[in-house]
Parts: C-alpha cells; sequence; structure tokens
C-alpha cells in the first residue's frame, strides 16, 4: 500500500495534515534546475556582443597591467602597446575560452552540499560587502560587525535554497584590514558547511587565509582536490583598468589552487557605457582578460566567470540595484555565459529598498525570476541585500529565500505527459467520483513532489490569519531568524584544528563549545 493511498483513507483536511508532516521522497525543488528559458538576447546579438568585447580586447586593452601580469600575458601572446595598455589579440582569447575549464565544483564541507557551475544549471548564493546591518524591527541602520557576519552564516547553513555562502558584509568592528580578512574567513567557515566565498586586498591576507583552508581540509592536496572556498576577486577597475593589487592575489590564488570568481563591476553611465549592449560588451571584454590572465599564470585554473554591469539612476548617478534595467543586464550576461558555455555567476537581488517591504519584494522577484529563468549558473547577492548593497538584513536572508524558492520552482517548468496530462484521472473524478480533486490519489502524490510551499509567507483566510495573531512576513522571519540563531551553533572546526588556528591567527570568535542542531 502506497503512502498517498494510506493517507487519502484518513480522509480531508487531516489526511492532507499528515501528509504534509511527513518529508516528501523528492523534493518539489532542488539546486542545479536548468534555466535558459529567458532569453532577452537573440543568437545574432549575442555574437555582435561577443565580437564587440573582441575588438575591445585588440585595439583598447586594459591599462595599468602589473609586471608580472604584463609578463605571463605576452608569453602566450597578449601585447603591451604605445601607451601602456595590454592588448589581447582576437585568437589568443578564443583559444583560452576553448581550453578554459568547465566541469569543476566549488564544493562544500560536505559533498551532498557542492555547488556544479556548468551547463544550464542555477545556484543561488549570497555575496557583497554591506557595510550596515537593517534592524527588522526598527527599521534603523547600524554598522555590521564580525558576530552579524558568524550570525549570517548559521542561517544560510539552515536554508535550503541558498546554496552557497559568501561574505555579504563587511566587518567594521575590526579596523586592521589583516584582522578583519582572516576573521571573516573564519567566521564563514565557522557558521556554514556550504561553499564559502570571501575576498583579500593583500596576498599577505590570502596567505595566512590558505594556511587555515589546508588545515581545516587535512592537507595542501586534500584542499585542491576538493576547494570548499573560493576568491571572488575584482582584479578590474572599470573602465579597463587592472588593479594592481587585486591582480597580486589573483596570481597568488591561482597558485594556491583556489577557485576564482572574476569581477567586472561596472556601473552603466558612469563607469561602463549607459546603451546596455555596451555595459555588457564592456564587462565581458574585461571578465574574458581576467580569464586569459588567470590561465596566463596556471594554465586551466577553475574560474567562474562574473560580468556584472550595474545600473545607475542616470539623473542622479546613485546605483539602482533592483531595477528592470539591471534584471536585463544581469540575464545578458547570464546568457553570455551560456553563449562561451563556461561557469558564470551574475549578481541578482540587490534591492534599492532599505527594508524588507513591497519594495523590496517584486525587485528581488522580478530580478530572480527573469536572471535565473536566462540561466545563470550563481545568482550572488541574491539574499538579504537592502538599499543597493549598502545594507544587509538577516531576517531579510529568510524571506529571500522564500522568493527565490518560488523562482526555482519556476525553473522545474510544467512536466507533460500521459500521467501529467490526467487523462483518466479527469474520467474517474467526474463519471465515477466525487466531482473534485482534493482527496485523489494524484492531488496527495504531487501535493509535496511537485508544489512548493512557502516558509514565512503566509496562504491562510483573513480569519485564520486573524486567529493566529495577525502576524506580518517580517513579524515571521523573525520569529524563525531568532530560533535558528538560538537553536544552531554547530561546531564546524574541530577543538584540535581549532586550537592550532588561534595560536597563529587572531581570532576574535569564541570557540563553539557544544554542537548544535
Amino acid at each position: 500500500m502506497t503512502r498517498a493511498t494510506m493517507v487519502r483513507r484518513r480522509g480531508g483536511r487531516a489526511a492532507r495534515r499528515a501528509e504534509r508532516a511527513s518529508p516528501p521522497a523528492e523534493p518539489p525543488v532542488r539546486a542545479g534546475l536548468e534555466g535558459g528559458r529567458y532569453a532577452p538576447l537573440s543568437e545574432g546579438e549575442l555574437r555582435a556582443i561577443h565580437e564587440a568585447a573582441l575588438d575591445i580586447l585588440e585595439t583598447v586593452g586594459l591599462a595599468d597591467p602589473i609586471p608580472s601580469c604584463v609578463a605571463a600575458c605576452t608569453a602566450r601572446g597578449a601585447r603591451l602597446d604605445e601607451r601602456g595598455r595590454l592588448c589581447f589579440p582576437r585568437g589568443l582569447v578564443e583559444d583560452v575560452i576553448a581550453a578554459a575549464p568547465r566541469d569543476f565544483a566549488l564544493c562544500g564541507r560536505d559533498p551532498e552540499l557542492d555547488v556544479h557551475p556548468r551547463g544550464r544549471r542555477v545556484h543561488f548564493g549570497t555575496a557583497g560587502a554591506a557595510v550596515h546591518i537593517v534592524d527588522a524591527r526598527s527599521g534603523r541602520y547600524r554598522d555590521s560587525t564580525l558576530a552579524d557576519l558568524y550570525d549570517a552564516a548559521r542561517i544560510v547553513d539552515r536554508l535550503e535554497h541558498l546554496h552557497l555562502f559568501q561574505r555579504p558584509l563587511v566587518c567594521r568592528d575590526i579596523a586592521d584590514p589583516f584582522e578583519m580578512e582572516v576573521n571573516t574567513l573564519y567566521a564563514c567557515l565557522a557558521g556554514t558547511r556550504k561553499h564559502v566565498g570571501v575576498s583579500f586586498g593583500h596576498p599577505r591576507q590570502l596567505a595566512a587565509a590558505r594556511e587555515m583552508l589546508y588545515l581545516l581540509a587535512g592537507s595542501e592536496d586534500a584542499f585542491r582536490a576538493r576547494p570548499f572556498a573560493s576568491l571572488s576577486c575584482c582584479f578590474v577597475v572599470p573602465p579597463l583598468k587592472f588593479a594592481a593589487d587585486a591582480c597580486r592575489v589573483l596570481e597568488a590564488a591561482a597558485y594556491t589552487g583556489i577557485p576564482v570568481l572574476l569581477l567586472a563591476p561596472g556601473l552603466a553611465g558612469a563607469t561602463s557605457p549607459a546603451a546596455l549592449a555596451g555595459a555588457v560588451a564592456q564587462a565581458v571584454a574585461e571578465v574574458l582578460a581576467g580569464l586569459v590572465y588567470l590561465h596566463a599564470v596556471v594554465p586551466g585554473a577553475p574560474a567562474v566567470l562574473g560580468p556584472w554591469p550595474f545600473v545607475s539612476d542616470l539623473r542622479t548617478g546613485a546605483m539602482s540595484g533592483g531595477s528592470g534595467e539591471q534584471a536585463l543586464l544581469m540575464a545578458a550576461c547570464a546568457q553570455m555565459g551560456r553563449f562561451y558555455d563556461l561557469p558564470t555567476g551574475v549578481a541578482s537581488g540587490m534591492t534599492d529598498s532599505k527594508l524588507c517591504d513591497q519594495q523590496a519584494g517584486y525587485e528581488i522577484g522580478i530580478n530572480h525570476a527573469l536572471v535565473a529563468n536566462a540561466g545563470a549558473n550563481i545568482l550572488y547577492e541574491a539574499a538579504g541585500m537592502r538599499a543597493s548593497l549598502l545594507g544587509f538584513c538577516l531576517e531579510g536572508l529568510v524571506i529571500d529565500n522564500d522568493a527565490i524558492g518560488a523562482v526555482l520552482r519556476t525553473l522545474k517548468g510544467i512536466e507533460v505527459g500521459p500521467d501529467s496530462l490526467s487523462v483518466e484521472v479527469v474520467r474517474e473524478v467526474c463519471v465515477s467520483g466525487p466531482g473534485h480533486y482534493l482527496g485523489h490519489a494524484q492531488t496527495l502524490d504531487l501535493m509535496e513532489r511537485a508544489y512548493l510551499y512557502p516558509v514565512v509567507g503566509d496562504r491562510s483566510s483573513p480569519r485564520e490569519w486573524i486567529e493566529r495573531g495577525a502576524t506580518t512576513v517580517v513579524d515571521r522571519a523573525i520569529g524563525l531568524t531568532e530560533d535558528i540563531l538560538r537553536r544552531h551553533r554547530p561546531r564546524y572546526i574541530e577543538r584540535r584544528i581549532d586550537e592550532e588556528i588561534r595560536r597563529h591567527l587572531p581570532i576574535r570568535l569564541p570557540p563553539v563549545d557544544a554542537g548544535g542542531e
């Protein structure tokens, strides 16, 4: 007797509640569902942007390359022109695109949490450098801290629709850059077993991080085999200039075996063209230059392309992370990633709203729906971000996780086949059945397997809602956030390793004395 049959015999609402209480054999959504149904650019337009990017690289090039960059890239066929700009012949760029690795994992410390950014597979993760925490109750802003970062990692560790954790905020209570970046990595690794992404401003910080990563992995070889951390690297300062310190970090990461997210964060109308096609072409040119550079240093080094052209409100120059233009830009960049068949991560979910309100909801929903359905492999900055990346809200993680789940359900699409077309089911119900589908075996079978339900969203009737206290989504998110932080205090760093790390590095978070959930 199947579970659906047993539940159906119990009858009515009690049966449906019993079915909901047991976990489904197959969840309705998962990491790595395929996007690509939404295509703002035609094949001809993709080709035109590609040609424009190659033209920019060959005839304009990038300014301010550091000597090691010049040496590595010119050895592969790039040239330094009379203006000191490093130019990349199209044949060199196309050869690197063809040879770049496409099938690698951004590993979790648990293999079940690995992210595979290839093909049209879609994943969501955090990211950013917010300098403020938004209090969901009062709406007030305050400086973000190391404790906030650790709390964010623990929350994301429990949210099923966020597949990796890249640092979303800056620890403003630590002034020294070395201490801040070392503690940032430690807090991320202490709070989650999902893949972690961080940034470093200088190779010295990366060297310290490398030792921490190798200790946690068990050895250098073990980390290289399963890198559970990646580097987010803004190696370029748009328009088309290399960033010296970031380039040195890029080279150190390549030698260390850390996968690199190659970021080109232009701002349309300010540091990239106001024309959306031009903003995409410049961002693509910049990340392709980074790909050539990385592979000139270490051929075959794993990299995620990060063309991140942001939008500015041309009336004021302020960033507009939640706009429709932002969704178009990132969807187009996702398409370019599919055009090259290279792992690609873009930014989405960067609402302009300062709070967890209606504006945040519609901006995040529109951006995620379009960008995910365009087939971006990773949507970074996908949850918790407010005020166009200046603010971060812990409760926003929980609310945005619901939105991401709904978007993932759109990626799964509609199954069409003999069973799902339901002709026999219609005949049973209408000819010999009760005239409705509420207790039918198909309904009960699909209730959890094909339908997704919000965690903090509310679908009750007005009467039920009032009886339950007439709470808002923010109220419910506050409650769930507090519950996670109270109960989930995992020990993801063994005591022996933790003591070894603390002997060499100025770690500020206290050690976790006992494991939690």
